[in-house]
């Protein structure tokens, strides 16, 4: 699309908000906007995914959370318009310049979200029959991937010659095993711990998690954007998807991960039983489970080669989250040997008084 019609459709939608812009840039689903009124981003999205958003960020606003790339309102209310099977909304472009200190974006997202969903926690009502159903639901799952793990070892070892996807998967099999074990072990733990519980946490999730929705201002302060996808949930929903994506990389001790998770821990503890299902989560092996399948399904010639890097590049991400599973075991194992300490040292203190 060259400028003028862009500039000339961009001006069609931008007379709702009274503003005239002199140039555009086009960058996919946001076009940079500059007018003499300031520089502005103008989003589009699916209509059909409507703007529920806009009335979550709203709710953020009223809890006093105001760390959000601002929605800008029409001359007469609106926070989107429609044009052409689309609606657009209209927000400043901030300027995020931070490329000299890239290691400190995370550590601040986790910060501000930590603090996002303190403001907006509340406790809602549970059944134990939602809870029992999740629990069965999950643990079904669980037993169904134990079966066909077995079942795909069991035929790999009947082979006269293994393929190499399937030697590689055996190798692999302790570590699967392992971490399916450590998975729901933590369920239980789960199910056990909230057997009585009548309500859990809920907290405005940003559900889209990611350092490129999180932008910087011209004062080096940092803002969420993108709540397209915003709901209410447990706070691990908003974690969870971001870690997974942040440790498919090659083997690495995820140390910056763990310091992470450690530092919104410290200004939003998770519950216990949020602590025992995010484990659970974290460890379970689906990638390679569903790797496996998927070769176990194909009726055709496999490519080995790629079948077997594929299996690897999960395995990696399993040793992955593996490391920081443990750690921050570990962290918390720590954390209670210490209250534990404490609190005999002051019946002790107090035995002598």
């Amino acid at each position: 699309m060259d400028n003028d019609h862009a500039l000339q459709e961009t001006a069609g939608i931008l007379t709702n908000y009274g503003i005239k812009p002199y140039y555009v840039e086009d960058y996919g689903k946001i076009k940079k906007v500059y007018a003499n009124t300031g520089t502005y981003a103008l989003k589009q999205i699916d209509p059909h995914k409507g703007i529920d958003f806009i009335r979550q960020v709203q709710f953020l606003y009223q809890k006093g959370y105001n760390r959000i790339v601002p929605i800008f309102p029409t001359g007469d209310g609106r926070y989107a318009v429609y044009a052409k099977n689309r609606l657009y909304y209209l927000m400043p472009w901030l300027s995020n310049d931070e490329k000299e200190n890239r290691d400190e974006r995370p550590v601040q997202m986790f910060r501000e979200l930590a603090r996002m969903h303190t403001l907006s926690s509340r406790e809602l009502e549970i059944s134990q029959e939602a809870r029992e159903e999740h629990y069965e639901n999950t643990i079904k799952q669980y037993e169904k991937d134990e079966e066909f793990l077995e079942g795909f070892i069991e035929a790999s070892e009947e082979e006269w010659y293994m393929s190499p996807f399937q030697l590689t998967f055996c190798l692999y099999y302790n570590n699967i095993r392992q971490a399916m074990g450590f998975a729901k072990q933590k369920l239980e733990s789960w199910r056990e711990k909230t057997k009585d519980q009548k309500k859990a946490r809920m907290v405005q999730l940003h559900g889209n998690l990611s350092t490129e929705h999180f932008l910087y201002d011209e004062k080096g302060y940092g803002y969420f954007t993108n709540f397209e996808k915003a709901r209410v949930g447990s706070p691990i929903q908003d974690i969870l998807p971001y870690l997974s994506r942040y440790l498919k990389t090659r083997p690495k001790r995820s140390d910056e991960a763990v310091e992470w998770i450690s530092m919104y821990l410290n200004y939003f503890p998770l519950k216990e039983d949020e602590r025992l299902l995010f484990l659970s989560y974290l460890a379970y092996p689906t990638g390679m489970l569903r790797t496996a399948e998927v070769y176990f399904m194909q009726k055709t010639k496999q490519d080995e080669r790629k079948a077997v890097q594929k299996l690897q590049r999960q395995f990696w991400h399993l040793k992955n989250t593996e490391y920081v599973a443990m750690r921050l075991e570990e962290i918390e194992r720590q954390k209670q040997a210490a209250i534990e300490q404490a609190k005999q040292q002051a019946e002790q203190e107090r035995a002598q008084s």
